[in-house]
């Protein structure tokens, strides 16, 4: 795989990286071999960064466990100092001494601060950020240092500006080209030769798999054999000020195409009429998306069980696929997964609008009004009396219709 220059470290990093925020999973926990057999066949073909945080889950431990002997040698590891968990000067060590034994690493490559825009940098320098990155990188804790950007586009510039920054990572795909950093703010901070790593590529999935039948077929007039998942990859690996672009990939059948796409994807060279057809399938989306989340997950966990990303995926897939009547996929996803049919309940209505959410978005959505609206939607009058119901007499006569099915 073609390597893209970091001007400021020198390093050659692999234009695609593994995220390891969605690594497989296996009973609400990482399926460690599967995810480990991934982990290997990624590196093995040309990848040789990897994303990780303190925030997610058992990332860190898990990384520390398998990259060993040669794979050990062959990645550059990228952590982050969670910003919001940080009150004094003493958390920021106490923290990245335990994700070094969590990666059984004696230094990071890249140390990220994590969700910040320039309210939180600013709390941060007051609590002696500064003096912290000094200490680590004079005691060979961290090589290089930058900021994951969680804030609006009018405040990037000033941020980059504040400290000798390393590298930065955006949230960057062609329905987000204009928030947080913006295409403008990623060629200011690459002008200063700082990486760019982008995250979310695809918007949380929105962009790869099943997208509206409309934007599907602009894709597929115009290329049959490209899906969604590479039109999204390649339009942001086309931009030159990109470094690396991260994917949570969770299974073999989209590493390989990721790879694929990274491979034949070098800076500049989608055509103009490759562009044009992304515009018009992004016109079609954002006619019908109509809560721009990318389920990210960052607002989680709520303390009332709200389980939020799902509650606006699903509201969102409605009318993104123009479902009618109420014997629909999303209907059905609510209630079972949701609703407390099969699970424990997470649906929208259980939001009592504490707040809690509201700072850690990066897209800076009012979740609350969000949610009211997902509720309206699908839960209506007597909801919970629907569940039980369902419960009595849905879901048997559903359990039943599979078993006489299986055995025709």
């Amino acid at each position: 795989m073609k390597k893209r220059l970091l001007e400021k470290t020198s390093d050659k990093l692999s234009p695609l990286g593994f995220g390891a925020m969605r690594l497989p999973q296996k009973n609400g926990k990482i399926d460690r071999n599967e995810a480990k057999k991934q982990i290997y066949y990624g590196i093995d073909n040309g990848i040789n960064i990897i994303d990780t945080a303190y925030i997610y889950g058992d990332s860190e431990k898990f990384l520390g466990e398998v990259l060993v002997g040669d794979y050990k040698n062959k990645v550059k590891i990228i952590s982050k100092l969670p910003s919001f968990q940080v009150k004094k000067r003493e958390d920021m060590d106490r923290i990245l001494n335990e994700q070094l034994e969590r990666l059984k690493r004696k230094c990071i490559d890249y140390y990220l601060i994590h969700s910040v825009d320039l309210k939180t940098i600013n709390r941060l320098w007051k609590r002696g950020l500064a003096e912290f990155i000094t200490d680590a990188k004079r005691n060979g804790k961290i090589k290089y240092v930058g900021f994951s950007y969680h804030g609006v586009k009018e405040e990037f510039e000033t941020l980059i500006d504040s400290y000798d920054w390393d590298a930065v990572m955006v949230q960057y795909n062609y329905l987000d080209e204009n928030i947080q950093a913006s295409g403008e703010g990623i060629e200011y901070a690459a002008s200063k030769g700082i990486g760019i790593f982008v995250m979310e590529p695809l918007k949380g999935g929105i962009l790869a798999g099943k997208i509206p039948n409309e934007a599907e077929d602009i894709f597929k007039q115009s290329n049959p054999n490209k899906s969604s998942a590479q039109w999204a990859l390649e339009w942001v690996l086309n931009n030159r000020n990109v470094t690396t672009v991260f994917s949570g990939m969770n299974s073999m059948e989209q590493i390989n195409e990721n790879l694929k796409t990274a491979n034949e994807t070098d800076a500049l060279s989608m055509s103009l009429e490759d562009m044009e057809t992304v515009e018009s399938v992004k016109r079609v989306i954002n006619r019908m998306l109509k809560i721009n989340c990318s389920t990210c997950g960052y607002c989680m966990p709520c303390p009332q069980g709200v389980n939020i990303p799902e509650c606006i995926k699903i509201y969102n897939e409605k009318y993104l696929f123009s479902e009618k009547g109420l014997i629909t996929p999303s209907f059905i996803n609510y209630y079972h997964y949701l609703g407390g049919v099969i699970n424990n309940p997470s649906n929208a209505g259980k939001c009592n609008g504490c707040g809690k959410c509201l700072r850690k978005c990066p897209q800076k959505l009012d979740i609350p009004e969000e949610l009211k609206k997902v509720e309206k939607e699908f839960e209506g009058h007597g909801f919970k009396s629907k569940i039980l119901l369902i419960k009595k007499i849905g879901m048997p006569l559903f359990n039943l219709y599979n078993k006489l099915r299986g055995s025709t």
